[in-house]
C-alpha cells in the first residue's frame, strides 16, 4: 500500500503526483514475537564493516543504501529486483536514508553532500535542500514526505566527518513546499528515524534523551508540527521506522537486533527479531505486505497481513 504523494521543493522535483490509489486498509497487524528471514542473496560482499540503510520500494524493486565506516563513509545504492537478484543501482551515492517522489525518483539523505538529494534512477543527482542559515547540514539521516508537499528530515552527526562543515546542533527540520526551512526540534540527541502517520497528521521521530531512546510524536495542525510528546520511552538505540496502513509504528532498535511494533497510542503489540544489528524498515512486495528490514550488511523480510508505506 502506498499512501504518500509527491514532493515539490524549489522546483527540483516533479509536479505533485499521488502514488497509486489505495484500497481500504484491511488485515491484521502483527502480534506476539516474530522472526524475519535473512535474504541470503543480499549478504554484504564488502571486505570492511558497514550498514545497509533506507529501504524504499519503487514499482517492483527494493532500493537501499550500502555504506561503510571508512573515510568519507563511502556509500552506494543497491537494488533487489523481483527475481531476487541484488545489483548496484547508483554507485557513489553518498546516501543513508531513502524515500521516493511520485515520479519514481529516489530521495536520499546524503552525508557525502550534507544535503537531501534527488536521484533519478540513472544516477543523476540534484540538491533538494542543502543549507540552513548559511551552513551545510551535519549528516542528513532519514526523512518523510507529506501530501501537502512538506519534507521532514533528521540531521544527527553520525556521519558528520564525511565532508567539511555542519551545524552547531543536531535537529529535526521541516521544509515547506516553498522551500522555507524551520526547526521542528533541537532537543533530541542525534534524532534518527522519521515517519508520518497515514493521514499525515502526526510526525514521529526517534532519538536519544540522555542515555535513553524515545519515540516522540508531534501532532500536525494546519501543516505545522506542534509540541512533541514522548510516546514510547526507554527504547534500545532507536534507528529507522516503518508505518503500516493502520498507523502502527515499527521502530528498529539497532543493537537489540529487533523491531518493536507500537500502536498510535504507544502500546506495544509485537516484536520482530533479526540476527544482526538493525537499521530501518519499509513495506513492499507485489501486495505491499512484505516488510523489508535493513541492518549490518544484511537484508531481511517477513510476510505480514497488513500493508504499509514504501519507506
Amino acid at each position: 500500500m502506498k499512501f504518500r504523494h509527491a514532493l515539490t521543493l524549489a522546483a527540483v522535483l516533479a509536479a505533485p503526483q499521488a502514488f497509486s490509489a489505495t484500497a481500504a486498509c484491511s488485515g491484521q497487524a502483527p502480534s506476539g514475537e516474530l522472526t524475519a528471514s535473512r535474504i541470503a542473496a543480499a549478504n554484504s560482499t564488502r571486505a570492511e564493516p558497514g550498514l545497509y540503510e533506507g529501504p524504499v520500494w519503487i514499482k517492483d524493486t527494493l532500493y537501499f543504501s550500502d555504506f561503510s565506516f571508512g573515510p568519507g563513509f563511502p556509500s552506494r545504492i543497491l537494488k533487489l529486483d523481483a527475481s531476487g537478484k541484488v545489483s548496484v543501482a547508483i554507485d557513489d551515492s553518498g546516501s543513508n536514508g531513502l524515500a521516493t517522489d511520485g515520479a519514481g525518483n529516489i530521495l536520499a539523505a546524503t552525508h557525502k553532500f550534507k544535503s537531501v538529494s534527488l536521484y533519478t534512477l540513472d544516477g543523476k543527482r540534484s540538491d533538494v535542500v542543502g543549507k540552513f542559515e548559511g551552513k551545510v547540514f551535519n549528516s542528513p539521516n532519514d526523512m518523510a514526505l507529506a501530501a501537502d508537499g512538506t519534507l521532514y528530515f533528521s540531521d544527527p552527526d553520525f556521519q558528520r566527518a564525511a565532508a567539511p562543515g555542519g551545524q552547531d546542533k543536531t535537529r529535526v527540520y521541516r521544509v515547506g513546499g516553498d522551500g522555507k526551512i524551520t526547526v521542528v526540534d533541537d532537543t533530541l540527541k542525534n534524532p534518527n528515524g522519521v515517519s508520518l502517520s497515514p493521514k499525515d497528521d502526526v510526525l514521529y521521530v526517534n532519538g536519544m534523551v540522555g542515555e535513553h531512546g524515545v519515540l516522540r510524536a508531534y501532532p500536525i495542525v494546519n501543516g505545522v508540527p506542534q509540541q512533541g510528546k514522548d510516546l514510547v520511552e526507554k527504547l534500545g538505540v532507536p534507528d529507522g521506522m516503518a508505518i503500516d496502513c493502520q498507523g502502527n509504528i515499527y521502530v528498529t532498535e539497532h543493537t537489540d537486533k529487533r523491531l518493536r511494533v507500537f500502536t498510535p497510542a504507544g502500546k506495544q503489540i509485537a516484536t520482530i527479531k533479526v540476527d544482526a544489528n538493525v537499521t530501518n524498515a519499509a513495506f513492499g512486495g507485489a501486495d505491499g505486505k512484505t516488510l523489508y528490514i535493513t541492518g549490518a550488511g544484511a537484508l531481511w523480510q517477513i510476510k505480514l497481513d497488513v500493508t504499509g508505506a514504501p519507506y
